[in-house]
């Protein structure tokens, strides 16, 4: 099988490519903007007729998109996550419309749920600001078109490498820098359903051998929601804080416009005998103690800057 994963360098990529080079005779090809990819990719600004024929050239039998932007102009997020999905499904289309394609969606294209319930597949989209808006429009690129194809809607990812652009990754980076300090939160009473990286990873691999056809969207969840003080709680018991908590920081506007979201996975196990196995504790722990091996030694991939949903 011959994959081309497109998002390789960013949180998510790096464990889905973990999880799909493991796969019996894998023939694993890298798109993205590095010189080390063997496909020199910018979905920012990629035309349809050169990269179909790049995908012509490349004859993937998988194609996964774990590219994306949580943040920037809305210009720019709306390149990433709703123009590149966009062309991305016209030159699959052109090149190589066998392939299945298997695109990240988000959690943030539902906007707030009601609060004790869970949100289904069918649930009415309703997202609160840019990033669920353009999500949804490269979702729906997929999920609308001929090609054999499946959106994972991925809920809040956390483990080890978390982006720093998340809660979990920003808290881990300040609690190694501020061992027994005082470090600032934003308001933390609001829940969130949260999954491991590398139980995302075993859904996308699940999702490669699949048989035909998958529904079209899929969340991808732990299945319950907690409350995101559980994410500081379970970094400071890790990291065996001794200093100060407090929640009196400014926070994200995106995330204080949602109070409430718990995922039904119900479709997933059903359709990829898939189900989250690694508590939220576990992944603090190793997120934790990824973030402190990346402080000791600089030749520990750093991943905090990169976007993968």
């Amino acid at each position: 099988m011959r994959i081309l994963l497109l998002g390789a360098d960013g949180f998510l990529g790096r464990h889905i490519a973990e999880a799909l080079l493991a796969l019996p005779e894998a023939d694993l090809v890298t798109g993205g903007r590095r010189a080390t990819h063997r496909l020199a990719v910018d979905l920012t600004d990629v035309q349809v007729e050169p990269l179909a024929a790049d995908l012509a050239e490349l004859a993937p039998d998988l194609v996964v998109n774990c590219a994306g932007a949580v943040s920037g102009s809305a210009r720019f997020q709306s390149e990433v996550n709703a123009r590149g999905p966009a062309v991305l499904v016209e030159a699959i289309q052109l090149a190589c419309p066998k392939a299945r394609l298997i695109h990240l969606g988000s959690a943030g294209e539902y906007g707030p749920g009601e609060i004790g319930s869970s949100l289904t597949e069918r649930s009415p989209a309703s997202p609160s600001g840019v990033y669920g808006a353009t999500k949804l429009a490269g979702t729906l690129a997929v999920a609308e078109s001929a090609l054999d194809a499946v959106v994972l809607r991925v809920f809040n990812p956390v483990g080890p490498g978390a982006s720093s652009a998340s809660l979990p990754g920003r808290l881990a980076a300040e609690l190694v820098a501020h061992p027994d300090g005082l470090v600032t939160v934003g308001d933390l009473s609001a829940h969130r359903d949260f999954v491991d990286a590398r139980d995302v990873a075993r859904a996308v691999r699940a999702a490669a051998l699949a048989p035909a056809p998958l529904p079209r969207i899929l969340n991808i969840a732990g299945g319950r929601a907690r409350p995101v003080r559980a994410i500081a709680e379970g970094l400071v018991t890790a990291a065996g804080f001794t200093g100060v908590l407090r929640e009196d920081g400014a926070g994200s506007e995106r995330s204080a416009a949602v109070s409430w979201q718990q995922a039904d996975i119900t479709a997933a196990r059903s359709a990829l005998d898939w189900q989250p196995t690694i508590t939220l504790e576990q992944s603090l722990r190793d997120l934790w103690e990824a973030s402190t091996a990346a402080e000791l030694d600089p030749s520990v991939p750093d991943t905090s800057a990169a976007g993968t949903r």
